[in-house]
């Protein structure tokens, strides 16, 4: 086998004796490199596995599935034929109770419609039963807060609580000194509808007989001297911080 070379080479490359050199180079086996031999990570000899079950597979023996075979017979013995009669126990179907069944699907009926009305006036009641009031976002009470009292400093440290912390004042129908619950929250809702009562928002749960009113604990003890004295309020009331119960009582 015949192969020819055709050597191209630069006009300054002048030594000509170089030219068999690189000719020889180029017509050169590339070198090659042996790969080694694949190993794998687990045994590839075919007698041990590279995952092994913990528990080895359960054993039936030839009685039980005897035993099974037979229990699944006589199931299939047992099974009554499929009815394809869609009429089949329907009791409209039957001559001598279509008189009763239609005394039952009236009563049925007007059952339904009576739970349906029921419905409406329980979704009405629901509706109603809470209310909320949100003060305004500016307010001009912040000169007449005074710092919090020594009592109320100790919670907070206690707790590791932040005074700008959310809490809530919880007034019990109780406390409302002869006045419908109905009364309070609405000299409450012109307190806060004039900004009297500042970061409050304030509902009203008419299941319970209680009204709370949430503000910061920064303003806590000023809330709670106007709701004791607008609202003309006897007896103590409470404030609640989420997840860690009453802290403080006035």
């Amino acid at each position: 086998m015949t192969t020819e070379v055709i050597v191209h080479y630069r006009p300054y490359e002048n030594d000509l004796s170089l030219l068999p050199t690189i000719a020889e180079k180029a017509i050169q086996d590339f070198p090659t490199r042996p790969l080694p031999r694949f190993i794998p990570w687990f045994p590839h000899d075919g007698s041990k596995l590279p995952f092994k079950p913990k528990r080895s597979p359960p054993v039936i023996t030839g009685e039980a599935a005897q035993d099974v075979k037979q229990y699944l017979s006589i199931l299939e013995h047992d099974i009554k034929p499929q009815s394809y009669d869609c009429t089949v126990d329907l009791l409209e179907f039957q001559p001598n109770l279509k008189k009763h069944h239609s005394i039952q699907s009236d009563k049925l009926n007007e059952l339904k419609i009576n739970s349906e009305n029921l419905d409406k006036s329980e979704k009405r009641i629901q509706h109603k039963r809470r209310s909320w009031s949100v003060s305004l976002a500016k307010n001009n009470c912040a000169g007449k807060i005074f710092p919090l009292s020594k009592k109320l400093q100790d919670c907070l440290k206690a707790l590791n609580l932040h005074s700008f912390y959310r809490a809530r004042w919880t007034i019990e129908h109780d406390v409302c000194n002869n006045q419908t619950l109905e009364d309070v929250w609405a000299k409450l809702n012109r307190l806060i509808k004039h900004n009297e009562l500042p970061s409050c928002n304030a509902t009203i749960q008419r299941h319970l007989a209680q009204i709370w009113v949430f503000c910061d604990i920064l303003y806590s003890e000023y809330v709670g001297d106007i709701l004791k004295g607008r609202l003309t309020l006897s007896g103590k009331i409470n404030l609640f911080v989420h997840k860690y119960g009453v802290i403080f009582s006035m």
